[in-house]
């Protein structure tokens, strides 16, 4: 079967989306919603670097919305606008179209995503008689995703411990890099990301989901950071950091159990590989698992087309891209990893 898909905005992630629907055979480009007056008109094709391929973008959503397609593939950037992020989705999701999402990081388990958040998703599919299923590969399988799969090794589990310590120098998104993170600014009061509760409200996700899948309840999340400053300026893909500005920051965010902290988020994000050598060193995923048996994963990312920073948010939109027909054939309701069946890169090996 041939599954009919919209994608929903071509920025960091949606780039990478346009180009892998339009080749992956269970799949077929139907249409492309793109937020900007200079997108609208273009061949999707033309807007992702690639040859033309007769999907004309359109900042139209009704008439998107109107078309028989089975899927939305829902990349629009959320940052500053988790509201309206959900109020697109639950239009979609009435309208008849599954979603998959990487926007919004939150819905990775959308019951920890907000007061009222889940039951208004849950309404929508119901209505629509869709599903709703968000990933990625941080917040997604680059954590959540492992750590559940290889928790299945263990007899007993103490804590679990999962981390990303990336370079991201070579990531080219000055809105991202300065504004939400606060790269180059002069103090972490001046980080969106670093603001009380916002580690918090995009990783807690990552924790209760996998206090899910361990029938546990956690007691509270708990979070804090740390961030170190340039010594001279230098520059970077998104732009420059200046002497004296946030060059680098570790958070931990922290699911608390009987007093301590059982299940952990870990970031480490340098500019400079040798900066902070105090910090945890590595360039990818890890999973640390404290039980019987221990446990240790790490997942590195690479590409023949681009460095680390291109396969992440290649990998963020396959992750969803691959799900899709797992997702259209699911009851209608919002769905986690926990709710799937096993599903790969079928019918990609070439």
């Amino acid at each position: 079967m041939t599954y009919r898909v919209i994608q929903w905005a071509t920025g960091t992630v949606g780039i990478h989306a346009v180009p892998a629907i339009a080749v992956h055979p269970d799949l077929e480009l139907t249409g492309l919603w793109v937020h900007s007056d200079e997108k609208a008109g273009r061949d999707a094709g033309e807007i992702c670097g690639i040859p033309a391929i007769g999907v004309i973008a359109t900042r139209d959503a009704d008439a998107l919305l109107a078309t028989d397609a089975d899927c939305v593939c829902y990349t629009a950037s959320s940052d500053i606008r988790p509201t309206e992020v959900i109020d697109d989705l639950v239009r979609i999701l009435g309208s008849g179209k599954n979603v998959v999402n990487t926007s919004y990081v939150p819905l990775l388990y959308p019951k920890a995503a907000g007061p009222g958040i889940h039951d208004r998703l849950q309404a929508a599919c119901l209505e629509g008689g869709t599903s709703l299923y968000t990933s990625g590969i941080d917040p997604g399988f680059g954590n959540a995703g492992l750590a559940i799969s290889v928790l299945a090794l263990c007899k007993l589990v103490r804590t679990v411990r999962v981390m990303e310590i990336v370079n991201y120098a070579t990531w080219n998104n000055p809105f991202t890099m300065f504004d939400v993170m606060g790269f180059g600014k002069p103090d972490p009061s001046a980080s969106f990301l670093l603001a009380p509760g916002s580690t918090a409200l995009a990783w807690g996700p990552v924790i209760e989901l996998i206090a899910a899948a361990l029938d546990v309840r956690l007691d509270g999340i708990t979070e804090t950071h740390e961030v170190i400053r340039a010594d001279t300026g230098f520059d970077i893909a998104s732009g420059h950091i200046a002497a004296g500005t946030i060059s680098g920051m570790r958070f931990e965010v922290r699911g608390m159990l009987d007093g301590g902290p059982r299940i952990v988020v870990e970031h480490v994000t340098r500019l400079r590989d040798a900066d902070a050598p105090q910090w945890p060193e590595g360039n990818g995923y890890r999973i640390l698992v404290e039980g019987d048996p221990c446990l240790e994963l790490n997942l590195e990312l690479s590409s023949p087309f681009g460095d680390h920073n291109y396969a992440g948010c290649l990998a963020t939109a396959m992750h969803v891209i691959n799900a899709i027909p797992a997702v259209c054939e699911a009851d209608p309701g919002v769905v986690t990893v926990l709710d799937l069946p096993v599903y790969s890169a079928r019918h990609l090996m070439a």
